[in-house]
């Protein structure tokens, strides 16, 4: 039994056919697989999913002009992909040709456009090469159609995604078959869902102005109708608004409000001529319109002696009427008309699509031809508006975002953790950096490390609202996680100096040190910015009644020379004294061959630094009296130290490799590498294992004469 308003849909479609048609391609028994296989099943809006195959078919045949034969073959996909058809009675009930439309239309179906990345270019090849029959790529356009028609019963999650996939992929490809009416209801359904605010005020705009514009249309016309009569050509006049989507379109190009959009429509000169005089009667027309406008010359278009590439005919030119307005004319015959609304369908109307087989394969190689080039005039990344970019993952997935949102914007957008360890990113198979502003239609594969941590720089190139609160959210959490190692490390400290100001020291240090907060005193101590050596010189000012470091004097004497004036007695760094306990400072890491003092600390022993450490003036000059000389023993060949070297480069590809070439090459060990980059430059830290000073030395000279290193300095000079 089939429901009333199925079998009238059935009805309407099978009336637009001549019955012995209907009969020859077995119509009704394609409907009859299609209504049993699809029985029960319903839309998002309710209605029985069977209207979908009955919409796409009808649009095959009244919209785009096939025949009997593809609107069969929409039934029976819809019917095979629920309730698959064996292949003999595909054949021997339907015919192989329309078994083979069938079984493209599927494959086009499986296509998964994950192995495409949604890029234009390779989902075009992939449908042609699926399309033995270019019946196939118009009925796929027809479905897509039919599912922006019906986009209002889908979720709103999805509206964005059918959007983007609709401007991006299914439009060029009824602009490369030249169904211009199709691609261009397809474009304003997309903007309708796209940018709904912006489509209802041209619409609203348009529907405003309806008036005037017919106004001055009759006025226009009237004139051109007389001389068109009287040179003695049958024609009729069609009146041709502009769409929704194409003057959005030029108002963003142009930057210019609805009102400044002037060619909002144009005349149509339709000609009823004999195929051998089809181009005079055009250029007759075209000399009756500009004898009676003026014509901007720079604005002929004659697509009639060369026709476009996908065979597009028509004379274009743009004239100036009385008011001053701009008036696009088109002058074309019935034929020429036919084939700009329907494109490749209308040549099979004239010529018959059933031909001997090098007939079929010649439009295919012609269809498979304007696909496989590039419209010049075609720029997909401005299909939506400039306020957004739509950006696709490698599986496909659409991710709508902010314009000038970066490769760190999309990688949180995706996942927080994922933007949290973000190193980079591959572009449309390119290598960038995670500043790398993303444009529509970009996929995007992130690059991850599990040592990458945000960093303050991290929100001056990020502009969607998720990624700073993550990037705060997790500055924040660090410094919370390390300032809970500095505070425990303290602690320590104190309990084990029994220090008298145990309850107030926190309180008494962050005054001494001038930080604002007791945190940033503990970041400082777990960072090793601050040595606990000057922690134990503070609480002991504290104690005799300072309460912030002495100033350092004027007047100084070089720090080489201070250092050997305090004391005729020196240290051997490395040599093991008795009841004598020292250690190298973290601030400055001497290594062997630096010239170095020694510290007296209060209660850990001696700290070696380098006379040209940041800390070694305020030391010598504030507490001379416990600096001591010091100078190395002679080195064994096991002997290595650790050295930071602080690298400032240009960001480029495979800067990371390029460093540690450089560190092997003389002969260094790496133990770490932090690259962060920022706004097209790399600050970065090394920290590596080397025997001496000299070595040192010849691997800063390496480093900084690598090509796009800006700096290369040893940390604590």
């Amino acid at each position: 039994m089939i429901a009333p308003d199925i079998e009238q849909k059935y009805t309407d479609l099978a009336a637009t056919f001549p019955p012995a048609e209907v009969e020859k391609w077995r119509l009704h028994r394609a409907f009859e697989l299609v209504n049993c296989a699809l029985a029960g099943r319903v839309r998002e809006n309710g209605d029985p999913f069977i209207f979908h195959a009955l919409d796409v078919a009808q649009i095959v045949a009244l919209e785009v002009g096939l025949g009997v034969q593809a609107a069969a073959a929409v039934l029976l996909h819809e019917a095979d992909c629920i309730a698959p058809v064996a292949t003999a009675e595909l054949v021997n009930t339907f015919g192989k040709e329309t078994a083979d439309i069938v079984e493209s239309l599927h494959k086009i179906s499986r296509l998964d456009l994950k192995t495409t990345g949604l890029q234009a270019e390779a989902f075009r090849k992939l449908i042609v090469s699926y399309s033995t029959n270019p019946q196939v790529i118009v009925i796929k356009l027809a479905d897509r159609l039919e599912v922006m028609r019906s986009l209002s019963f889908f979720p709103k999650s999805k509206h964005a995604k059918k959007s983007a996939e609709t401007l991006l992929l299914y439009v060029p490809l009824a602009h490369k078959l030249g169904l211009y009416k199709l691609k261009s209801e397809l474009e304003d359904l997309s903007l309708r869902y796209a940018e709904p605010v912006a489509y209802r005020d041209i619409a609203a705009k348009l529907h405003l102005t309806e008036n005037s514009r017919s106004k001055l249309v009759d006025k226009f016309v009237a004139p051109i109708k007389k001389e068109l009569e009287a040179a003695g050509l049958k024609f009729y006049i069609k009146r041709r608004t502009k769409s929704v989507y194409s003057i959005w379109n030029k108002m963003q190009k142009q930057g210019v409000p609805f009102e400044k959009v002037y060619d909002v429509f144009a005349i149509r000169i339709i000609l009823n001529s004999k195929p051998e005089s089809e181009k005079e009667d055009c250029w007759k027309a075209y000399s009756v319109v500009t004898s009676r406008y003026e014509p901007d010359v720079r604005r002929l278009r004659d697509w009639i002696t060369v026709p476009k590439p996908n065979g597009y005919e028509s004379l274009h030119t743009t004239v100036k009427v009385d008011n001053g307005h701009n008036v696009e004319v088109q002058i074309r015959t019935e034929r020429m008309d036919d084939y700009a609304e329907h494109g490749m369908a209308a040549h099979w109307r004239y010529k018959g699509l059933k031909q001997e087989q090098g007939g079929v394969e010649e439009w295919l190689n012609n269809i498979r031809k304007l696909l496989e080039s590039t419209p010049a005039e075609e720029d997909l990344q401005k299909r939506f508006t400039p306020n957004e970019v739509f950006v696709f993952t490698p599986t496909g997935d659409l991710r709508q975002l902010p314009a000038g949102a970066t490769v760190l914007d999309f990688a949180f957008d995706i996942h927080s953790n994922l933007g949290c360890r973000c190193m980079g990113a591959v572009q449309n198979g390119k290598h960038v950096s995670i500043r790398e502003v993303l444009k529509t239609g970009d996929t995007v594969a992130i690059i991850t490390s599990k040592n990458q941590t945000p960093n303050l720089d991290w929100l001056s190139y990020v502009v969607t609202s998720k990624a700073k609160q993550r990037i705060k959210y997790k500055l924040r959490e660090d410094e919370a996680r390390v300032a809970a190692l500095g505070k425990e490390a303290l602690e320590r400290k104190l309990k084990n100096w029994k220090t008298q100001l145990v309850t107030d020291a926190v309180t008494a240090l962050t005054k001494y040190f001038k930080f604002k907060t007791a945190t940033e005193l503990y970041v400082k101590l777990a960072l090793e910015e601050l040595d606990f050596a000057l922690v134990s010189d503070a609480l002991a000012a504290i104690a005799q009644g300072e309460k912030q470091p002495q100033s350092t004097p004027q007047q100084e004497l070089p720090k080489q020379a201070k250092a050997a004036e305090i004391s005729s007695d020196y240290i051997v760094v490395d040599e093991k004294l008795s009841n004598v306990e020292y250690k190298f400072a973290k601030c400055c890491s001497p290594i062997y061959g630096d010239d170095v003092f020694g510290f007296i600390t209060v209660g850990n022993g001696i700290t070696i630094h380098r006379t040209s450490c940041p800390n070694a003036e305020r030391l010598i000059s504030q507490f001379g009296y416990r600096v001591i000389n010091a100078k190395w023993r002679k080195q064994e060949a096991a002997d290595s130290f650790q050295a930071i070297i602080k690298i400032v480069a240009n960001d480029e590809v495979g800067l990371q490799h390029k460093l540690a070439e450089a560190v092997n090459a003389a002969q260094g060990v790496i133990r770490s590498m932090q690259l962060l980059p920022s706004k097209g430059v790399v600050n970065g830290q090394i920290q590596v294992y080397v025997k001496n000073a000299k070595q040192l030395e010849m691997l800063l000279f390496r480093l900084s004469h690598l090509k796009g290193v800006q700096k290369a300095v040893r940390v604590g000079s």
